[in-house]
């Protein structure tokens, strides 16, 4: 729930804020990525009143959270001057997907998050 609510909330108002300044010189990925990550956080809300049932999306966001941290793990290493603020990624990418792993009830580990 805790997971959810600050994916959700830590989303919202950076993608209005950069709606809001939309134009012809700004970027299109951020509003994207910030729209995807909100709405997985509204359903990672729900999977809390019953994980069992959510098994796929729980699973889904702790490999893709582990994925997006390796990633930028990588960056980091490839691009020296913006090494400290990727690795503040990386921390905020990884730590979340391990508790998230780690507090998976265990039939949810065994169907999809691993053993």
């Amino acid at each position: 729930m805790v997971l959810g609510l600050g994916t959700a909330g830590a989303n919202i108002y950076p993608l209005v804020t950069s709606l809001a300044r939309l134009g012809p010189t700004s970027g299109t990925t951020a509003p994207m990525f910030y729209t995807i990550l909100a709405t997985l956080g509204v359903f990672l809300v729900l999977a809390a009143r019953n994980p069992s049932a959510y098994r796929s999306l729980i699973a889904y966001t702790v490999w893709s959270s582990f994925a997006h941290g390796a990633v930028m793990a990588l960056m980091a290493i490839q691009l020296p001057n913006k090494r400290g603020e990727l690795l503040v990624g990386v921390a905020s990418a990884l730590l979340p997907a391990v508790l998230l792993f780690v507090l998976a009830r265990p039939s949810a580990r065994s169907e999809g998050l691993g053993a």
